[in-house]
């Protein structure tokens, strides 16, 4: 269930509320008259079932309640109430396929804007990667695909690219891009100083790895393996299964891939560093069109579906139909 907090304008009132007793799936509709002073207007609230809340916030949208007043919306782990339950029963569909688009594109916003603590993970997975490679350890490549925070970016260019939102889409890019060229900038830099150590040399690069070689030899099944990835980390976003999500930052060689580049390129080894950067690369392109076709898809499934949510009346205020 979702919890919606409405700061709505006296004179769009009675519309806004008739909207939430027409849509199937609301529950616990309360309307305090006068309540809210910035801004000023009335304060309705309702619960609604997730897979009803997209229709719902789109009306409240088409009302103008987001412009002359207030939408909030909260995720309610528990309700303990007979009412909440029948009106998740009477919402058609089941939450786990619903996608709040605002909420989507929200979370991505945030999760794509270059910030200092966006660059230190991706430099800092980046350098774990290089030490994986070096030492032709799968488990520290699998825990720097962990750490890389790459995929907020590539989901910010999916969900602008579909919500039509080029700003989005911008600002994704350049946070990959920049994220990524930090990485293995700083990767470079911190290979030299490994093997001024003693820590790295060329011979360990140019050992067969037998568990890291895959990251500098691109096949079609690097492809295939990012559009699965892209498809289930879109998905894990707009179900909001953070556990899936963690489960596809682990299955693409992104990080690994940069990584291999700045060691290669701190040895002067020119077809490793250009073999990773093409693994890079399909892996990146890969993601983004599974992601794009991912959230295409429910977009054309939420259409088909307008209008489930709001074919049945509800009672009025007065008790009549």
């Amino acid at each position: 269930m979702l919890h919606l907090r409405l700061i709505v304008p006296p004179d769009r009132t009675d519309a806004a509320v008739s909207l939430i007793e027409r849509t199937v799936g609301t529950a616990h509709l309360v309307v305090l008259p006068g309540a809210a002073r910035d801004p000023a207007g009335d304060l309705v609230l309702c619960d609604v079932a997730r897979e009803a809340g997209q229709e719902l916030i789109h009306g409240m949208r088409e009302l103008k309640v987001d412009e002359d007043g207030s939408i909030a919306v909260e995720n309610i782990d528990l309700s303990l109430s007979t009412r909440a339950t029948a009106a998740e029963e009477e919402a058609p569909g089941e939450a786990a396929d619903a996608v709040i688009w605002e909420q989507l594109t929200d979370a991505t916003h945030e999760e794509s804007t270059l910030t200092i603590t966006y660059s230190a993970f991706m430099i800092l997975a980046t350098m774990i990667a290089a030490c994986g490679v070096v030492l032709d350890n799968a488990i520290l490549i699998v825990g720097a695909m962990a750490v890389g925070p790459e995929f907020g970016p590539l989901a910010g260019i999916c969900t602008g690219i579909v919500r039509r939102a080029p700003k989005l889409v911008l600002r994704s890019s350049y946070a990959l891009i920049i994220g990524f060229a930090a990485a293995i900038v700083a990767t470079t830099v911190f290979s030299l100083g490994m093997d001024a150590l003693g820590l790295f040399s060329v011979e360990q690069l140019d050992a067969p790895r037998a568990n890291t070689s895959f990251i500098w030899k691109p096949d079609p099944f690097s492809f295939v393996v990012a559009l699965l990835a892209g498809a289930a980390g879109t998905l894990s976003l707009t179900s909001t299964k953070s556990g899936a999500l963690i489960g596809v930052a682990i299955s693409v060689t992104t990080v690994p891939a940069g990584a291999n580049a700045a060691v290669a390129l701190s040895y002067g080894q020119y077809a490793q560093m250009w073999g990773s950067i093409e693994q890079l690369l399909l892996n990146l392109t890969g993601i983004i069109a599974a992601g794009t076709l991912t959230l295409f898809g429910q977009v054309l499934l939420w259409r088909t579906q307008r209008g489930h949510w709001t074919r049945k009346p509800r009672p009025s205020r007065n008790g009549k139909s």
